[in-house]
């Protein structure tokens, strides 16, 4: 005999992936409420082409601060076509020199293409803490597996642009530097786990406006 839990679940499973299939789209609508899916489905005959297309990332972005790095997104905040469909992009400039600092996207594979510049390191760091990295130059294309650290490195005579396409269509970002100095966690609690110097510490979180 079949369970009724099963037949429960089961019917459960198809209603949803009904439920995904009846629509072609579904653009955010960003004045109604935001769920744990995502945003609302902007009503059809509202919709126009220009919710399908992001002019953003023909711009470079401000490059003015300590990594001498600027991303521009074209994620579903800013970008209502993009939501559901579990993708997104984003362009990444760095100045000579500049960086790409060691950060995570827990929910996206990401593959990135250099559209200008060479001499690019490019890498990432596998759970087993193998580093994965290789100079990438013009036209070299580089996939950074979901949930790992990853880094570039503008080590070439001219400045850097990145693309970047993402398996969601909001990525989320974890900035290791961010994580551990621009918060309030304690600084011997710091030192303890990471064994980092305290007043290394204190002039880290100086720098990223942390606290304690």
């Amino acid at each position: 005999m079949i369970s009724p839990i099963f037949l429960f679940v089961f019917s459960f499973i198809l209603s949803c992936s009904y439920a995904l299939h009846v629509q072609d789209f579904c653009v955010a609508d960003y004045a109604a409420p935001q769920g744990p899916a995502g945003y609302s489905c902007k009503d059809p005959a509202k919709v126009t082409v220009d919710d399908f297309v992001h002019s953003g990332l023909g711009v470079p972005a401000n490059t003015s601060n300590m990594y001498k790095f600027g991303f521009t997104a074209a994620f579903a905040f800013n970008f209502p076509g993009l939501n559901g469909l579990g993708v997104s992009m984003g362009r990444a400039d760095v100045e000579v020199g500049g960086v790409v600092p060691i950060h995570s996207h827990p929910g996206a594979t990401e593959l990135v293409v250099i559209g200008e510049g060479s001499s690019i390191i490019g890498g990432f760091i596998a759970s087993n803490n193998k580093v994965y990295q290789k100079p990438l130059n013009k036209g070299d294309t580089m996939v950074l597996p979901q949930g790992l650290y990853h880094f570039f490195v503008n080590q070439g005579k001219t400045p850097a642009v990145i693309y970047a396409s993402f398996s969601s269509e909001s990525p989320t970002v974890q900035l290791l530097d961010t994580s551990l100095f621009q918060n309030d966690l304690a600084t011997d609690i710091i030192a303890k786990t990471t064994l980092l110097d305290a007043a290394q510490i204190q002039k880290l979180k100086e720098l990223f406006g942390g606290t304690n």
